[in-house]
């Protein structure tokens, strides 16, 4: 059994940890302590979602022994499609700004770490600003390009917001390609 200490981690890290664990495994058990029960329950989707075994226990000090079995039956992957996903922000959703660009930052950092990644990743409007300088997810983005996944970035936008000296990662494109890039994708999500 692998344990995983994912106490004082932000979500969706303890989710993350632990499906990387079961994925090299063709069965066994992952122990994951936690902290919270929010936590808890992430887990509890996500074994759930992968028709994992799921069970937990509440310890006498208040964290929790979370325990997913693999039992070596795979959930079948949708097959021969592929995701774009499109970002028209560098904020994800309506509200509080910080809060806004803190949940990007988090769904890119999923994004970069749960497979099957995704073929194409679409930057336009505001969403330029994740590739261009002082993006806090260059690092995340850089990890996925290197894997294959193509980044492009509106022209018309980077021009707009004078970035287009600052893009430091992936291609300057047209909207004909963006287009292309979300139409011709088996599934596409937009970002907003």
């Amino acid at each position: 059994m692998i344990t995983i200490d994912a106490r004082g981690m932000d979500c969706p890290k303890p989710v993350i940890l632990t499906k990387k664990e079961l994925d090299q495994m063709d069965h066994g058990e992952v122990l994951t302590l936690a902290d919270n029960e929010v936590c808890v329950k992430n887990l509890e989707k996500f074994a759930r979602s992968q028709n994992y075994k799921f069970q937990y226990e509440e310890r006498l000090d208040g964290d929790y022994e979370v325990i997913i079995t693999k039992d070596g039956k795979k959930k079948e992957e949708g097959k021969g499609e592929s995701l774009t996903i499109a970002f028209a922000s560098d904020k994800m959703g309506e509200g509080e700004e910080e809060l806004g660009k803190i949940l990007m930052k988090s769904f890119i950092y999923t994004v970069s770490e749960t497979k099957p990644l995704p073929k194409t990743l679409v930057f336009y409007n505001r969403g330029i600003y994740l590739t261009t300088e002082g993006s806090p997810v260059l690092d995340d983005l850089e990890k996925m390009k290197k894997e294959g996944v193509e980044i492009i970035s509106c022209g018309t936008c980077l021009d707009f917001y004078h970035r287009k000296d600052q893009l430091k990662i992936g291609e300057i494109s047209n909207m004909y390609d963006i287009y292309e890039s979300i139409g011709n994708a088996g599934k596409n999500m937009i970002i907003r």
